[in-house]
């Protein structure tokens, strides 16, 4: 009998100075550890249907619980426009619960108007009958979203004060940014010692997953990725209960701007380090761990019910999601084994297309980029859209230190003589940045992609050891799918040009010495 991936359905809701410098070296100093050892995933390498699919990639149910998922439910969105009205038309019918999780939100006219869209939700929900119990969470990070007077909180502060009892907005603070570096550490800074980055929209039963945060360059001229899951009540439900593990273990933000922990919670920076990560991390392992478990019983039934029997609706079994999580500060390191695993076994009969906004690359997933034998078409932003470009003070030399880190990579690449394996390019559009992150796997002879990964995770040390991360794994044998993700791939791609030893010849790629300098002192930061 097959391998059943699922989930049962609808589970039961469940509860600038020196000193500063000076207290940062510790940090500045710490040590990428070697990546461990892993043997390669076994399946046929040309296999071309669901099953051969599922033969090559089952072992990422190994680490966490997987979803089957019609591939008809899956939709690809491809510009800031379409999930941005895509959010607000969503948010506007939902009966049950809304669940947003980002970095921030912005502060603007177009943010405003998602947060009237919630309000829109929650009265209609408090005079229709037939949505009586409308719930909305959010979950954003502390330090980025009370950045200045007007901020996060105080956008969502209106609706906490009208529907107290429908409203929760939870603010995670990590536990590294504690005693004399919280006081010190300038406000505009804070945020580089680790953040809640997840980016889950909910809404009811659909979600969206992406890597764009709630703020109106997002909307508009910031280019990510962003894919709908429409109708997955079971994955929804995951994501819902996983949002609201970390919001457990966050602050509470009150009516009155004030903020508390929930009772018998640790405080994140008041409390003893350890004891919060290990309550945090037994709090949110509890989703994933819980998830797996039922997960393998209902295969196992549904795997005996159906021998024989050959009772499977078509396109039921043809695309498989596998969510990945990353809490280093909480021990937690679900994505970081997942996708070391998945580029180990990317051999001579692959090709990746990755893609980062940040390109900075951990010491581990560099080695296995450089030492495997699959091809990489490899896409970061060019100086003027990196989202850094123009900003003021010390920030606006990260686009050169980003410069000098894509000119090691590729010295080395070159010094490697692995120019015709690994290619990279530089995404350029006026007037826009790029903040999209992931990967496309192509199998040998293959012109759609199998399988990607989508997204917050952007492949560097502060997505591996500082932020909160999570990300899906889409494994798909539906050919419409397949298509959508190889479209969504080329669109991208179609806007960069390859970088070759002359780019970084160009009088626009010089990058001062001090930046070189300070370059490997920073690169963990950023």
């Amino acid at each position: 009998a097959s391998l059943r991936l699922t989930f049962p359905a609808r589970r039961a809701a469940r509860v600038s100075s020196r000193s500063s410098v000076l207290l940062l070296a510790p940090l500045l100093a710490e040590a990428e550890a070697a990546p461990r050892r892993i043997s390669k995933p076994t399946g046929s390498a040309g296999a071309q249907g669901t099953d051969g699919l599922l033969a090559r990639f089952r072992w990422m149910a190994e680490y966490v619980p997987a979803f089957r998922v019609p591939g008809a439910h899956i939709h690809i969105l491809t510009s800031p426009e379409e999930f941005y009205q895509t959010m607000k038309a969503r948010i506007k019918t939902a009966k049950r619960r809304v669940v947003m999780a980002s970095l921030y939100l912005g502060t603007g006219p177009l943010e405003q108007d998602l947060v009237d869209c919630m309000e829109e939700a929650l009265r209609r929900s408090q005079e229709d009958s037939h949505a009586p119990d409308l719930k909305v969470s959010v979950l954003l990070d502390y330090t980025r979203g009370s950045r200045g007077e007007i901020n996060s909180r105080t956008m969502l502060l209106p609706l906490l004060q009208r529907f107290t009892s429908q409203m929760r907005v939870s603010l995670y603070h990590t536990p590294d940014l504690r005693g004399l570096l919280r006081l010190l550490v300038p406000q505009r800074f804070n945020e580089t010692i680790g953040v809640q980055h997840i980016k889950v929209y909910l809404f009811d039963d659909s979600i969206i997953i992406s890597g764009a945060n709630l703020s109106d360059s997002y909307f508009t001229n910031r280019q990510d990725r962003y894919v709908l899951l429409d109708n997955c009540g079971e994955l929804a439900d995951f994501f819902s209960d996983l949002v609201g593990a970390v919001g457990d273990v966050s602050l509470q933000l009150q009516p009155d701007d004030s903020v508390t922990m929930l009772d018998g919670m640790v405080h994140p920076y008041k409390g003893n380090r350890d004891d919060f990560s290990a309550s945090a991390r037994k709090r949110i392992m509890e989703v994933v761990n819980s998830a797996r478990t039922q997960q393998r019983l209902l295969s196992q039934s549904e795997d005996s019910e159906d021998e024989g029997t050959g009772d499977r609706e078509e396109g039921e079994e043809d695309t498989w999601v596998f969510p990945l999580v990353q809490m280093k500060p909480l021990g937690i390191q679900v994505d970081e084994q997942v996708t070391q695993h998945l580029l180990t076994g990317a051999g001579a009969d692959t090709t990746v297309f990755l893609t980062s906004g940040y390109f900075n690359l951990t010491r581990a997933y560099m080695g296995l980029v450089l030492g495997a034998g699959a091809s990489y078409r490899i896409l970061t932003a060019s100086p003027e859209v990196n989202g850094f470009f123009g900003a003021k003070g010390v920030a606006g030399a990260i686009p050169a230190a980003y410069i000098h880190i894509a000119r090691q990579f590729y010295n080395e690449v070159c010094q490697l003589g692995q120019q015709e394996r690994v290619h990279l390019h530089e995404y350029h559009r006026p007037q826009w940045t790029f903040h999209a992150k992931g990967l496309w796997y192509y199998l040998q002879g293959q012109s759609r992609p199998c399988l990607t990964l989508i997204g917050s995770p952007n492949f560097g040390y502060r997505s591996v050891h500082r932020d909160l991360e999570a990300q899906i794994a889409i494994v798909t044998a539906n050919q419409d799918l397949q298509a959508q993700l190889q479209e969504e791939q080329e669109l991208l791609y179609q806007r960069s040009t390859e970088v070759s030893s002359s780019t970084f010849e160009r009088p626009d790629r010089h990058v001062k010495l001090w930046v070189k300098l300070v370059t490997p002192l920073i690169k963990n930061f950023f």
